[in-house]
């Protein structure tokens, strides 16, 4: 058993972790049923607090209704010193709607979101589109 003891991270501390993006575990509200939790890549913009995520969406995907949905995204990692991990609360948004159009333009500036693919067919047949996530609360602990 680890005797480290997790301690909260400063502001910067915290954006240093998430720098312009890598990937984590956007967790979607569902009701009264379990979270869906799907593993996700992320771009951050530290300047204006704000993770956003290029999200398959279709027919075929069990995620429903993203916009303004209540969802937690988590992202963590093991360095030498310990674990350090991220957490964000807030509401989905999409980026399409009025009024956030241009500051979502000015935020995408300042983010690299990874290209993972995790799909069962080639990536030109999934439709995506962007969401944001501007926290309502985002923590980041660290082991000490």
């Amino acid at each position: 058993m680890s005797k480290k003891t997790p301690v909260n991270m400063s502001a910067a501390e915290r954006d240093e972790i998430l720098d312009s993006g890598g990937t984590g575990v956007l967790s979607l509200a569902a009701g009264d049923e379990p979270p869906h939790s799907i593993p996700v890549s992320y771009g951050y913009d530290a300047a204006a607090s704000t993770f956003y995520f290029r999200l398959a969406v279709g027919v075929d995907t069990a995620k429903g209704d993203l916009n303004d949905r209540p969802a937690s995204f988590v992202t963590y990692r093991e360095e030498s010193g310990g674990w350090q991990s991220v957490v964000a609360r807030g509401r989905l948004e999409d980026v399409e709607r009025e009024g956030i159009e241009t500051e979502t333009l000015a935020g995408l500036e300042h983010v690299d979101i990874p290209l993972v693919d995790i799909f069962d067919r080639p990536l030109r047949e999934v439709s995506f589109e962007f969401y944001r996530l501007v926290p309502d609360e985002l923590t980041g602990r660290t082991e000490v």
